[in-house]
């Protein structure tokens, strides 16, 4: 789809204006449970049965803070190198709509679980920190179905079984300054989460969502311009194309003497366009108050601690380390660590084959085609790491050629077995043995005396037809390097 911002405003006006974005993104932690009561937070359950008194909001109903979703929480805002609060609150934000049946939102107001922290991306080659200016955590509403039903003209339908899912609520500085930099940061930001193992992220289930605050100003001014809130992102895809748009509605609006309002919009994926929805709300009418039935959270430096060394190696720190370590491209890197299952996967092959590079090209390449072809995730390699290094390492002793290795990794995705296991059995052994194949070359020679005389009267390129010719007869067993070595002094 294209965007229709080139309508909106032509790109020698849109180059006078600074955009400013900041994002707030919802995070659900990936807890069995949910953040103050036992229910399940398992996906696809029939509408309405996940539920119970608390997260229902009946009366007498009393929450308990999850202790696994604290953890959880604070991995997150570590990942993100914030500072820890030893102490933060629980508030009640309340509004009203069908799906919050209890009126009020549990969430964190002025003393929240994390703050001060940053993430660094790149964009273009040039690197740059991203402020985070809280992480906290909160409880989920419910789900209004607007469509999907035979009355979906009149009435709309309210699935509870979110309510009370744990969340985290990411906000930033209102640092990134184009569309690029904001899918940046959410890349990031997603690759983070993943590797601490604090949510999915899956965005077609909502264990990710994004809205962003958007303004512009002209380049050079130091004072923010007037911003509206951007909502229903539920794409990468999505967010860069709704900013695009509303940066140069914003800029088509001041151009033609109007005046921005704050106001929440929503981004329409079929139109590409955001459309107004309602003026946007200040803290003061939520009426944040501190949760009467929870006490203040504590995260005492013993715990913080104890959090902290189940940390795993972060995604940006391990992509340099591939780069240092093992002498990988940048592009590589980045390749192999988008997620912690396929660096992990990387980091045993590696290991196993003695060759990182080699490694690295064998999983960039015949792996990951293999996969894709099979539709399947790195997890579910039918080829163990450790096997796939050994299948290298038998290529860099000479015991099998790079053709025939293709050939065991295919009977290998087949069947699962070890590469040792395949050769062993159907005796697909290189050959580099000089007197078995001299014999094999002076019967393909015997066969082709044209190519002879075509080769002896200068024609070299015929040593790749009788290389193949012996590769063909050997069923690619026969040691390239041996091959051409000995068809030389032959035809010599």
């Amino acid at each position: 789809m294209s965007s229709p911002t080139a309508a909106l405003v032509a790109p020698e006006v849109l180059a006078k204006y600074e955009p400013v974005i900041g994002l707030e993104v919802h995070v659900q932690l990936a807890t069995r449970t949910k953040i103050f009561c036992g229910c399940p937070t398992s996906f696809g359950a029939p509408p309405n049965t996940n539920v119970c008194p608390v997260c229902l909001g009946l009366p007498g109903a009393l929450p308990v803070l999850s202790r696994q979703a604290v953890e959880m929480a604070v991995k997150a805002g570590l990942a993100l190198q914030c500072q820890i609060r030893k102490v933060s609150r629980l508030a009640r934000k309340n509004y009203f709509y069908p799906d919050l049946p209890k009126g009020y939102q549990i969430s964190q107001y002025d003393e929240p679980l994390a703050e001060h922290g940053w993430v660094e991306i790149e964009v273009e080659g040039v690197r740059k920190r991203i402020g985070v200016t809280r992480v906290h955590i909160e409880d989920d509403a419910g789900k209004s179905v607007h469509e999907g039903f035979r009355d979906s003209d009149r009435y709309s339908y309210v699935d509870l079984n979110r309510c009370g899912t744990p969340l985290i609520e990411i906000v930033t500085e209102p640092d990134m300054r184009s569309s690029d930099e904001a899918y940046a940061f959410l890349t990031e930001l997603k690759q983070v989460m993943q590797y601490v193992d604090v949510s999915s992220c899956d965005m077609e289930k909502g264990h990710l969502r994004c809205d962003a605050n958007v303004s512009v100003r002209l380049k050079g001014a130091e004072k923010l311009g007037t911003k509206a809130e951007v909502k229903n992102l539920n794409s990468f895809r999505f967010l860069k194309m709704a900013l695009d748009y509303e940066i140069a509605r914003q800029v088509g609006v001041i151009e033609s003497g109007g005046r921005i309002i704050q106001e929440t919009r929503l981004y329409n994926p079929d139109t590409g366009e955001t459309a107004g929805m309602r003026s946007k709300e200040h803290a003061h009418d939520y009426r944040y108050f501190p949760e009467p039935d929870l006490v203040p959270l504590r995260v005492s430096d013993e715990w913080r601690a104890r959090i902290e060394a189940e940390m795993p190696e972060l995604p940006a720190s391990r992509r340099m380390r591939f780069i240092e370590a093992y002498g990988l491209r940048e592009y590589d890197a980045q390749v192999l660590t988008a997620t912690h299952e396929l660096s992990e996967y990387f980091e045993r092959a590696a290991k196993a084959s003695g060759d990182p590079r080699a490694a690295a090209n064998w999983v960039m390449g015949d792996l990951a085609g293999a996969l894709k072809e099979q539709g399947k995730e790195i997890a579910e390699a039918p080829v163990s790491a450790e096997h796939l290094g050994e299948l290298i390492s038998l290529i860099a002793k000479g015991e099998i050629s790079g053709k025939l290795a293709k050939e065991i990794f295919a009977k290998m995705l087949a069947s699962g077995e070890s590469a040792r296991v395949i050769i062993d059995r159907e005796g697909l052994r290189q050959i580099s043995d000089t007197t078995a194949l001299e014999k094999i070359l002076d019967e393909v020679l015997a066969a082709n005396p044209k190519q002879v005389e075509q080769y002896r009267g200068g024609k070299s390129t015929v040593l790749g037809f009788f290389v193949g010719q012996v590769m063909k007869a050997t069923r690619g067993q026969a040691n390239p390097a041996t091959v051409n070595e000995l068809l030389k002094q032959k035809l010599q």
